[in-house]
């Protein structure tokens, strides 16, 4: 596969740099959301298009949609339509004429519904035969609380054991994938309380922005140093700044937007970081990625109770403590917070179906394919049906 786009399609990207920072720039006059749309802009020189309003902005993306048609690769067709789509249905909720159901669809290009009870069940199933054979007894709550015990870091030790676990994660990293940076430009870890995420890539200030609250095993750390560093986000912005200054990758890959036809592979992508680096090591490992995909689902079924059903916070925040499993209170705050916030509460289905877009691609290329497809995947921005069509 070529790895430099078509001169169409990166003039293209250009324009929609552009336009997603215009919409940005309107959703933060309009909402006061401070965050914005594009939480991340790694450009020096594109400046926003300016909107009047959504309508405009509206006509502007719906135009951008039309001329997506005609660029040369497949993959990016399909993509910036969806871009474009997504950012046309972010101007309609502005304008209220999105209920939650469709947000989803429209936003992040997903079923509208949360992970279903089948699924949560057979994660469960899962977990408790893996506990079994590893010796946990009880049910599996006993069971989770025991393995939590057992692996649970010190509160005092949290960070040192991230920082340690970022530096293990870039040397198996850089023996697969080419950084292009030193060690030093990594990230460091800043100890942060009463945020609505466990952990959060800051690339522009070059923190890992963890949240202490939560109770943290080794393996559930080891995937944060996976996910939010290497070869997770921070691996992915170098790579996109690197390969946009190169002329082989596209302007809007230079933003990192919410909300959008990109927000699930961005998550997926990081949580496959495991299988990158082929990190996965021991049972504990594994029961520690059965959780994560687990509660990524105890997440979008929180948000649709909370938005969707109508159900009091209170109401949703027993729920979650019941069948939470690990993290303590701490967990279901930042989970709480996160979902509770309606212009980032439809983003928790990111984390659902990223790892679903991203693994079993990867899974199933050759391994002497693979490089390739890290290739396509970190250079290029991906919708969940994007990132299938790697040829």
């Amino acid at each position: 596969m070529e790895y430099r786009l078509s001169d169409a399609t990166l003039a293209y990207g250009e324009e929609a740099a552009t336009a997603l920072l215009g919409i940005d720039a309107l959703y933060r006059r309009e909402a006061g959301d401070d965050e914005g749309l594009v939480v991340l802009n790694m450009s020096t020189s594109h400046q926003p298009e300016y909107f009047a309003d959504y309508d405009e902005a509206y006509e502007r993306f719906a135009e951008l949609e039309r001329r997506a048609a005609a660029l040369p690769e497949a993959d990016r067709r399909l993509y910036y339509s969806q871009l474009c789509r997504s950012t046309m249905a972010v101007c309609r909720w502005r304008q209220g004429r999105m209920p939650f159901a469709e947000q989803l669809s429209g936003f992040l290009h997903v079923p509208a519904a949360p992970a279903s009870d089948a699924e949560l069940d057979g994660l469960r199933s899962e977990m408790r035969a893996l506990l079994t054979s590893m010796g946990y007894s009880g049910d599996l709550a006993a069971q989770c609380a025991a393995w939590e015990e057992r692996n649970r870091v010190p509160a005092d030790e949290v960070t040192a054991t991230l920082s340690e676990l970022l530096s293990e994660a870039w040397d198996r990293t850089s023996e697969r994938m080419q950084i292009p940076a030193p060690k030093s430009d990594g990230m460091r870890v800043s100890g942060v309380r009463g945020m609505p995420y466990s952990a959060r890539c800051d690339y522009s200030k070059r923190t890992i922005d963890l949240n202490l609250d939560p109770i943290y095993t080794r393996p559930g750390l080891k995937h944060l140093a996976v996910h939010e560093g290497y070869p997770g986000h921070y691996v992915q912005f170098k790579l996109r700044e690197t390969w946009y200054r190169e002329g082989t990758a596209a302007a809007d890959g230079l933003l990192s937007i919410v909300n959008s036809a990109s927000s699930s592979p961005f998550e997926g992508i990081a949580d496959n970081g495991l299988y990158v680096i082929d990190w996965i090591e021991n049972d504990d490992d594994r029961l520690a990625e059965l959780l994560t995909r687990y509660r990524a689902g105890l997440g979008t079924a929180a948000a649709w109770r909370l938005h969707a059903l109508g159900w009091e916070e209170g109401r949703v925040r027993d729920w979650l403590r019941g069948v939470g499993l690990v993290g303590g209170e701490g967990w279901v705050d930042n989970r709480m917070r996160f979902i509770s916030a309606p212009q980032r509460s439809v983003l928790i289905w990111s984390y659902w179906w990223g790892g679903a877009s991203v693994t079993p691609v990867w899974q199933r290329v050759p391994a002497e394919r693979r490089p390739e497809f890290l290739r396509f995947l970190y250079g290029r921005m991906h919708s969940t049906q994007t990132v299938a069509m790697f040829a």
